[in-house]
């Protein structure tokens, strides 16, 4: 995955400046880890298969002014730890950053202990995490320079992106700011899409009823980023919000929160994954076919 690649090269170039830097592994991303733990052996550490232990220990280190990085695939860095997170990690408000390395069905072929559907709405209900989903290379890029100019509880959710929209040059994220994908004239419809579903875009883009869509993302979310939502919903009659995740505590259900109680006319509606319990084993590619909510349907 190139999204894993730019999350260690950027990692890297920050390390060589910052000796605070820590990267903590459990037991697995070998063949993407090694070249920073060749480089920096002092400011690496595998904790193993003890998931709670290694968010405690990112935790400890953290106080001691570290700004630590945990990397794992998605359920093992949240729900496993979840306690700990919690009480240690966002009540404390540390620069600790959790990495998940299989956002949604990327690691499909691995069964459901792998999949990454529910990891939103766990992390969405601590009040100082910022969820960074990038969409794209360059989103990724600017999500790991906005967490090292800015270290606190964060959650940075990659997924395998092949092909991407490019941004032209890096963009300058905010946490709670749209940022145009494809902005299409007179239109009052768009979608709006946080992580990497590109594989999606791509079919809106040549599906003639979604010709007069715009399409945005959100890649830097959270509890804290609410009240910015209401502004940019404002401007659209319909927002679609795609995400790789359940609709029950996703991108979606935040989205709608924001505007409750408001006099928001805005149709906001979630295309998400399936409810149902996913027994099969099969590439992303396949999962999503079979269970992303069809359009319109």
């Amino acid at each position: 995955s190139k999204m894993r690649n730019i999350f260690i090269d950027e990692l890297i170039l920050a390390a060589k400046k910052n000796k605070k830097i820590i990267l903590i592994v459990n037991d697995l991303g070998y063949s993407f880890v090694e070249k920073f733990a060749k480089m920096f052996p002092k400011q690496f550490y595998n904790a193993g298969v003890a998931e709670q232990n290694m968010a405690g220990v990112a935790a400890g280190m953290a106080l001691e002014g570290c700004h630590v990085f945990v990397y794992s695939i998605g359920n093992f860095s949240t729900f496993r730890c979840a306690e700990q997170i919690r009480n240690d990690i966002d009540y404390h408000n540390l620069p600790v950053t959790l990495v998940n390395v299989g956002a949604g069905l990327r690691y499909g072929n691995l069964g459901y202990t792998h999949h990454s559907l529910q990891d939103y709405s766990l992390m969405r209900s601590f009040p100082n995490m910022l969820i960074n989903s990038p969409n794209n290379l360059t989103e990724t890029k600017s999500c790991m320079r906005y967490i090292l100019k800015n270290p606190q509880p964060s959650y940075l959710r990659l997924t395998q992106v092949k092909d991407h929209f490019i941004e032209k040059k890096t963009p300058n994220l905010k946490p709670g700011k749209w940022m145009p994908i494809i902005e299409t004239k007179g239109s009052n419809k768009t979608f709006l899409t946080t992580g990497g579903l590109v594989t999606l875009e791509k079919k809106l883009l040549i599906n003639k009823q979604f010709n007069n869509f715009s399409i945005f993302s959100l890649p830097m979310w959270g509890m804290k980023h609410k009240e910015r939502q209401i502004k940019q919903i404002k401007k659209w009659d319909t927002v679609f919000v795609l995400e790789d995740h359940l609709e029950d505590g996703g991108f979606g259900s935040w989205l709608k929160e924001s505007i409750n109680n408001t006099n928001v006319k805005t149709k906001i509606i979630s295309k998400s994954i399936s409810k149902k319990v996913i027994g099969k084993a099969g590439s992303e590619k396949y999962l999503l076919e079979k269970y992303f909510l069809k359009f319109f349907e």
